[in-house]
């Protein structure tokens, strides 16, 4: 995601002429895409995208449970 807003960011300031980016050629400019690629493409392949999504969705649970064993400790309040 980072090398995402990078590469639109450098884009845009190579495209409005800003700064020391609008000397650069495009494709240093628009490298940061083709990092992103790479990127997901190692990460999809090697499981870390899955590996992350697994220990998210395993950290819920863990709060899910604490909170439920939370709960049944306080006693109930009477309105």
């Amino acid at each position: 995601m980072y090398l995402l807003l990078l590469g639109i960011a450098m884009m845009l300031l190579k495209y409005l002429q800003v700064g020391f980016v609008a000397h650069w050629s495009w494709w240093w400019v628009l490298s940061p895409f083709a990092m992103a690629v790479v990127w997901w493409s190692w990460a999809d392949a090697s499981g870390y995208t899955k590996r992350k999504e697994m220990e998210k969705a395993e950290q819920k649970k863990r709060a899910r449970i604490a909170k439920l064993r939370e709960d049944m400790r306080t006693p109930m309040k009477r309105h």
